[in-house]
């Protein structure tokens, strides 16, 4: 388990990344990004961090719905390993869009860690992330 030295990088990589949850008040952890490849829990590879700039939560539908976003602390995300909430039940009005992370408030994930997003509605919310892969 690395955590990098942000000052020794050799590398940084933007990307962008989205989840949809498909069923209520389970935790999803597949981020799709660079097209189809899929991310589980946003868990950084060995020896990279990863650094979220923003997680932005849209509504698609005309009622409201709650989103979470909960940091784990181990790579396989389960609801015994969550350590923070950045953002709990938060009720995302119908046809809305909420900004949960911004760039003046930063995540850094390491690679012993994981991010889910929970949705109180199925396929209601579209969590969008962009990120950093820092190494």
């Amino acid at each position: 388990m690395a955590n990098p030295n942000l000052q020794n990088t050799t590398s940084a990589y933007g990307n962008t990344g989205y989840v949809i949850p498909s069923s209520a008040a389970t935790a999803t952890t597949s981020w799709t990004y660079n097209g189809t490849t899929s991310l589980t829990g946003l868990t950084p590879a060995a020896n990279s961090v990863h650094k979220i700039n923003t997680i932005m939560v849209a509504n698609t539908t005309g009622s409201a719905a709650t989103a979470t976003i909960a940091v784990g602390n181990n790579a396989t995300f389960g609801s015994a390993s969550v350590i923070a909430y950045p953002a709990y039940q938060i009720s995302v009005p119908a046809n809305a869009t909420l900004i949960i992370v911004d760039k003046t408030t930063p995540l850094y994930i390491t690679e012993n860690q994981s991010v889910a997003a929970y949705s109180g509605t199925a396929s209601a919310l579209t969590f969008t992330t962009s990120f950093e892969i820092l190494t």
